[in-house]
């Protein structure tokens, strides 16, 4: 069953209304009302009709994380949307945003061309990171996928990898919390699937 409060957060996004939720539904315009109101459940066949609609599985991709070389965000010029969506198979319930990987040097836990989702706002101290993997950004502003480490003080951290040196006594600006991994080969199924859906609401909309 759907969160009403991931509903919510999908009719806040621009040019999502109830009424057009309802006709994505197929039911009439009051029946969005009365689910959010709690006065009606929702239906099993209505649960992908509502993703699908609110986009409730779709993270903007932000750009590429180094495993490796660092990447640097004046060179990569994202937009602030993104630079594309990807879509999870399943619906998500915070705020998260996507990096690619690019570099080898978390293997072989992460390859490059993998999608790594993240929580947009960093949302625990830096200490409770110790010992764990993170997309990071460094307050000179280079971005990478790397296992913090606690370093000399508490101001700053070492970064490791699997198959590169670590990166002693840098600061950090954020760090973006693992949510889920996307695998290379997941990815290209779940775009390839995405584009039969287009060609095939494209075939019907020419009916």
């Amino acid at each position: 069953m759907l969160d009403i409060k991931l509903i919510e957060r999908g009719l806040e996004k621009p040019g999502k209304t109830k009424g057009g939720l309802a006709t994505a539904m197929g039911v009439r315009a009051g029946a969005v009302s009365e689910i959010l109101s709690g006065l009606r459940l929702i239906k099993a066949s209505e649960i992908p009709l509502i993703i699908g609609y609110l986009e409730l599985n779709s993270v903007p991709i932000m750009g590429r994380v180094g495993a490796g070389a660092a990447i640097e965000p004046e060179h990569e010029q994202v937009p602030p949307e993104g630079l594309g969506e990807i879509e999870l198979p399943f619906p998500i319930a915070e705020e998260t945003v996507a990096f690619e990987v690019s570099g080898d040097s978390m293997l072989p836990k992460y390859e490059n061309g993998d999608i790594i989702v993240v929580y947009r706002e960093q949302r625990h101290p830096l200490s409770s990171f110790y010992g764990e993997e993170a997309v990071v950004r460094l307050k000179t502003g280079e971005r990478y996928l790397k296992t913090i480490e606690r370093g000399k003080s508490t101001s700053v951290v070492n970064l490791t990898s699997f198959n590169a040196k670590p990166i002693v006594g840098v600061k950090l600006e954020w760090i973006g919390e693992i949510c889920v991994t996307l695998p290379r080969g997941q990815i290209e199924r779940l775009r390839a699937r995405a584009a039969a859906r287009s060609r095939k609401a494209a075939r019907g909309g020419t009916k």
